[in-house]
């Protein structure tokens, strides 16, 4: 009998490795998907038997058809009456500089339009952000003196000291009857639950998950986040870009060090767009009792006309949408680059068009610079940014390691006009599998500022080389390249 088994083990192995083999390729092609995730799920699956099909399960999957017409069923809560106020306003106004920008960058202003139906707003006041306790010392101001409404969504929202501290300032005005409404990403607020709300709840405000965010270990779906950032306070005051609450944003974590980020604070009509986008979200994350209809109490005009110079329009992107529209915008600001491209990620994980993009840059003259962390918060993430640093290098992209801290920061800017700061980070996760919010910005004042942001970082920062890469051993490298083979599902 022993003998019988010894000799069929092989055949029995070789029938398990093909049934295996075979029910990989029946799952991965059962639902479309881009070719780089196809095959680096069929690596997955079949290197990996059983646990490679469990982890498929949560987070190969797609979105519930329940939770997808949920999303597209979803009104542009306002669109038109933003794009019917700011027609009535502008007219007004003397013509800028910013009129000049938006006039020669019509294709990238009609693209948005096409792609996104996002509405151009003009004269907008911008105050840029790199330092989280400034950012949250303004935030926490400006709620203290909401009148009507406080509108917040984040993909994090820790139960540490910064988020009690900010779930207490929505308690307090909650109580002065303020309507007071958050949505975050269950997944990415680690630890959140009903307890921590339970003040704001008594106090007459309301915070729910977001819509992906619900059920997802009993429906096997993980890996779709509310990765936006987005405040409105009163429908006049906006906030968004790259930090999320809690303490390490502040800088108060040992293993971070100073956290680098950028962020927006916005007056004008473009907040409108942050609260049209975050009263869809709302909308999708609850019951339709609870739904939010527009009206001009949600929609305010600005207290008077503003004086800044900022053209912008705010665009958004996710799973519920194959167009890709933030990553299509990045596409197009590289390809109309004249003579720079600079731009800022945590992590570097791009796809063959936006590296086609960056390499058809720098061969031609175009000044390319990329900063990335110079430590990982995501191993295989990081590693796999190693990868497409050195890749990038070789096509002539100057990469640089922030060294002081951790870089958080999501920033593109272009020649001397064209800029961007939101969610979106240069990985494959944000171009198709995180819900994101991007600015994109039509002023070369604010140009001006990010530039010397990243001049400033340079001094902090190291430039990659030849021979720091040839010192990296043969153990980091395999990692790098194994790393980069998962790059499409991490």
């Amino acid at each position: 009998m022993i003998d019988y088994v010894l000799v069929h083990v092989p055949a029995f192995v070789s029938a398990l490795i093909a049934l295996n083999a075979l029910a990989a390729v029946i799952t991965v092609f059962h639902t479309p998907r881009n070719i780089a995730a196809t095959w680096a799920w069929l690596l997955v699956l079949v290197l990996i038997p059983g646990f490679g099909f469990l982890l498929f399960m949560f987070t190969g999957r797609g979105l519930g058809h329940a939770k997808l017409f949920k999303m597209h069923t979803q009104d542009r809560i306002g669109l038109q009456e933003v794009i019917e106020t700011q027609k009535a306003a502008v007219p007004k106004l003397a013509h800028t500089d910013a009129d000049r920008v938006v006039r020669e960058r019509q294709q990238t202003v009609e693209l948005f339009r096409r792609i996104d139906r996002a509405p151009l707003t003009r004269r907008n006041a911008v105050k840029i952000f790199t330092d989280g306790n400034d950012k949250f010392a303004a935030l926490l101001t400006d709620i203290a003196h909401a009148q009507t409404s406080i509108h917040i969504e984040y993909y994090t929202i820790y139960p540490d000291n910064i988020g009690a501290e900010l779930r207490d300032a929505l308690v307090a005005r909650a109580y002065e009857g303020v309507e007071v409404r958050v949505v975050y990403d269950a997944f990415g607020s680690n630890g959140i639950n009903a307890s921590f709300w339970a003040p704001l709840t008594a106090a007459g405000g309301r915070a729910v998950p977001f819509v992906t965010s619900t059920n997802t270990i009993a429906r096997f779906r993980l890996n779709y986040h509310d990765h936006r950032k987005i405040v409105v306070i009163d429908g006049k005051i906006g906030y968004t870009g790259g930090f999320n609450v809690g303490d390490q944003y502040l800088s108060r974590s040992k293993k971070f060090g100073y956290w680098r980020d950028t962020h927006l604070r916005i007056i004008g009509h473009g907040v409108s767009l942050l609260q049209m986008r975050f009263m869809m979200d709302w909308n999708a994350s609850v019951t339709s009792d609870k739904h939010l209809a527009y009206t001009p109490f949600y929609f305010p005009a600005p207290d008077s006309p503003v004086s800044g110079t900022t053209s912008m329009q705010v665009v958004t992107s996710g799973p519920d949408s194959p167009v890709e529209q933030i990553k299509l915008g990045y596409i197009n600001l590289i390809s109309s680059a004249k003579h720079r491209v600079w731009l800022q990620s945590p992590y570097l994980v791009p796809d063959d068009s936006m590296i086609t993009a960056l390499r058809m840059a720098a061969a031609a003259g175009v000044d390319v610079r990329v900063m990335i962390p110079c430590m990982p918060d995501h191993p295989f993430i990081y590693r796999a940014t190693q990868y497409y640093a050195r890749l990038l290098t070789e096509f002539g992209v100057k990469v640089y390691t922030y060294d002081d801290g951790f870089l958080h920061a999501k920033t593109m800017l272009v020649d001397d006009d064209l800029s961007t700061v939101g969610s979106a980070n240069q990985d494959f996760r944000s171009y198709g599998l995180n819900f994101e919010v991007n600015t994109f910005m039509y002023d070369t004042e604010i140009t001006k500022q990010l530039a010397q942001i990243f001049t400033d970082d340079l001094a902090q920062s190291t430039l990659l080389t030849k021979d720091i890469i040839g010192s990296w051993g043969h153990w980091l490298r395999f990692k790098q390249n194994f790393s980069r083979l998962l790059s499409p599902v991490l």
